[in-house]
């Protein structure tokens, strides 16, 4: 197999040790194993120095899976080098939640063992896609979000008002700190933080979710996911800030911001026992209680 290897380009403390027992289980299986360059540089210098590890700065077609090593923040960076070349992504958690990476640093053998096997399944993940007009060169490169994409205000402690349509039909003014459009995915993160619904990841929908708002009566908004939605944002600043899970671009107000279900998935590789509702209770501790 030939795998790519992901991470944060700083050390932490035990990253270390679960990229030298990967390393190990992947010579072993004779994986032909490529690091990202500028994580492999976080490595000791017998990794670093190894003749059995290559680099990369972008990925091609002729790769069978990237592992991320990091929480879920660091599949959402993965994922821009995954795009739409459709590469599996499997996620070894170092992180704190885990609800993308989600096999612990003492399941490494057994887990990536039954990958080797082929003892997995895939979990296809929607992304949204985001055009600006006029154009910015800032997300235009890399314009998708496998979490969300939020609109929030920049400079200023003042509300800003989010003009949003749904498929060219007018919904509402949001007035308010900002406003989410959140995949299934991601409406265990930002979203939820904000009092936004949990969405099981093979529903066909998204979610709108205001910060903060000042219109009592705002409320998420679940809309079929195949529904365009544009945003106008009007405020006291002559800009805001768009965020395309965790990248941002500063926009200004006379940008016209339309986003739309992408033409591509994620490939997430989970373990066949694996399965949505036992990670909510696992993340969320759901039905711990200590009356229990």
């Amino acid at each position: 197999m030939k795998i790519a290897i992901y991470g944060q380009n700083y050390i932490k403390d035990n990253t270390q040790e679960v990229v030298e027992k990967l390393l190990y289980f992947l010579l072993e299986k004779e994986a032909i194993v490529y690091f990202e360059q500028d994580f492999i540089k976080t490595q000791n210098s017998a990794i670093q120095n190894s003749s059995s590890i290559r680099k990369f700065n972008k990925l091609d077609g002729s790769f069978d899976l990237l592992i991320s090593i990091g929480g879920d923040g660091t599949i959402l960076r993965a994922i821009t080098y995954v795009r739409n070349l459709g590469i599996p992504i499997v996620g070894i958690n170092t992180g704190r939640l885990g609800f993308l990476a989600t096999i612990q640093t003492n399941e490494i053998e057994t887990a990536l063992s039954e990958i080797f096997e082929g003892k997995y399944k895939i979990s296809e993940r929607t992304l949204l896609s985001v055009s600006a007009s006029p154009k910015n060169n800032d997300i235009e490169e890399t314009n998708f979000a496998l979490n969300e994409i939020a609109i929030s205000r920049k400079n200023t402690t003042s509300m800003i008002t989010v003009e949003t349509h749904l498929n060219d039909e007018y919904l509402t003014s949001y007035w308010a700190d900002g406003l989410i459009l959140s995949t299934p995915t991601g409406s265990t993160g930002y979203s939820l933080s904000c009092g936004g619904p949990v969405i099981t990841p093979d529903a066909n929908n998204f979610a709108l979710t205001p910060i903060a708002p000042h219109n009592l009566s705002a409320r998420p908004l679940i809309i079929p996911d195949n529904t365009k939605v544009t945003l106008k944002v009007n405020g006291r600043e002559d800009q805001f800030l768009i965020s395309l899970d965790s990248r941002i671009a500063t926009l200004p107000n006379t940008t016209t911001v339309t986003i739309e279900k992408a033409n591509f998935v994620i490939k997430m590789v989970e373990r066949l026992e694996e399965t949505f509702l036992d990670t909510l209770r696992k993340k969320l501790l759901w039905g711990e209680d200590r009356r229990n």
